[in-house]
């Protein structure tokens, strides 16, 4: 690209002459291979849509495994509660146990200190018959004890029994949960590689031909403005900013707060706001996107894989599924016809219809949809428009 660059600089300006003609025919030449390569790009596009089906599914398995990595981590906390529940039976059941053993003990001891095995003899032999009465109520009375303690003592041991078979259940059944674990873990990472290498496939060459049309596209435009100039026609000028814009690199270090919570009108959130993940700002509402042809409708803030997305303000879920260009999708309506949009994500936590708060965790950021790089996009709409996200949030 060089090439037009120096042709036309500002120390060849003079030799240019009067006449455009070449110049019309150079720019007739690049507008050619311009249209050559957006049709070639058109078919790699077309074969990208096609592959993107299959990294639906994969994005979508990934996002299926996690809430089954998170079923299970509540099945494991809950049988684990179980099995101490269990665990703290069995000490006092065991106790009981000793407890009765040892009065058991010493009624067997009381019996033997009368030195008979049967009360007729005994009382055949007092004199005294009031005497013999109260005897008589005492033996009854140590035969019944026993006799209940020996049932207390068999139900026990019976329950100490039952007791030991279900905690043994329960370790297998914990067991069986976290072999289960590791099966699903290895099965997301297969997933995790399978979308990378089919991300990186597709992206490599689109970005590259789509890096070549903006090239053209440069030289065309500085071309165009060489023969407006010639022309001595007002041009309107034209640039195409790099993904910083010329500006210093906009970073965002703040999530919303979780602590405050808004009972009025959203649109008295304006200026309030914070941005739902850390990271940078790599392009920004009403910039050209790579086709040059469109603009971003929001923000695309780069960000680690696997960060916490956070909502913005309280809404309700009304979107939370795999849309093609924006991959992981979830839309928040937070009332008087506003919207939040979250794209890009790696798995999505919260189901249609769910309540969340400022602060909640509703997502995890990822690249799903195709995108080349981890990162969120992040769209505010009324009455259905986008407008500038920069506009509402605080950033600092």
């Amino acid at each position: 690209m060089l090439l037009l660059v120096n042709a036309f600089s500002s120390s060849s300006l003079h030799a240019i002459p009067q006449t455009n003609r070449d110049s019309q025919k150079q720019l007739q030449e690049l507008r050619t291979r311009i249209d050559t390569l957006q049709k070639d790009l058109i078919n790699k596009k077309s074969s990208k849509t096609k592959a993107a089906d299959t990294l639906q599914k994969s994005e979508q398995s990934i996002n299926d495994l996690h809430k089954k990595l998170s079923l299970l981590a509540q099945q494991q906390k809950n049988t684990q509660e179980k099995l101490n529940r269990l665990q703290q039976q069995s000490i006092q059941l065991q106790d009981q146990v000793k407890t009765g053993q040892k009065q058991l003990g010493n009624l067997i001891y009381s019996q033997h200190m009368t030195k008979y095995g049967d009360y007729l003899p005994l009382l055949l032999r007092q004199r005294d018959p009031d005497k013999a009465a109260r005897n008589f109520y005492y033996y009854s009375y140590i035969a019944q004890a026993r006799s209940k303690n020996i049932d207390n003592l068999r139900n026990q041991l019976a329950t100490l029994d039952t007791l030991t078979h279900e905690r043994q259940a329960q370790n297998e059944s914990l067991k069986q949960i976290r072999t289960k674990q590791i099966q699903q873990k290895q099965l997301l990472e297969l997933e995790k590689n399978r979308q990378s290498e089919i991300v990186a496939a597709l992206s490599e060459e689109v970005t590259r031909q789509q890096k070549k049309i903006d090239e053209l596209k440069q030289d065309e435009q500085r071309l165009s403005q060489l023969i407006d100039k010639l022309n001595k026609q007002l041009a309107r000028k034209k640039s195409v900013p790099a993904r910083s814009g010329g500006k210093s690199v906009l970073r965002n270090e703040k999530l919303p707060d979780s602590n405050i919570e808004h009972r009025g009108a959203f649109a008295a959130l304006k200026g309030k706001l914070r941005l739902p993940v850390k990271g940078e700002l790599a392009n920004r509402f009403g910039s050209p996107r790579e086709s040059g042809s469109i603009k971003w409708q929001g923000l695309f803030i780069r960000s680690a894989g696997g960060s916490e997305v956070k909502a913005i303000a309280g809404g309700e879920v009304i979107f939370a599924d795999w849309l093609r260009g924006f991959g992981n999708l979830m839309i928040l309506d937070h009332g008087s016809h506003y919207m939040s949009l979250y794209g890009n994500n790696e798995t999505i936590l919260k189901r249609v219809g769910s309540k969340v708060k400022s602060g909640d965790t509703i997502a995890t950021v990822g690249n799903s949809g195709g995108n080349a790089e981890a990162g969120l996009y992040f769209e505010l709409r009324y009455e259905g428009r986008p407008f500038d996200p920069l506009s509402w949030v605080k950033i600092d």
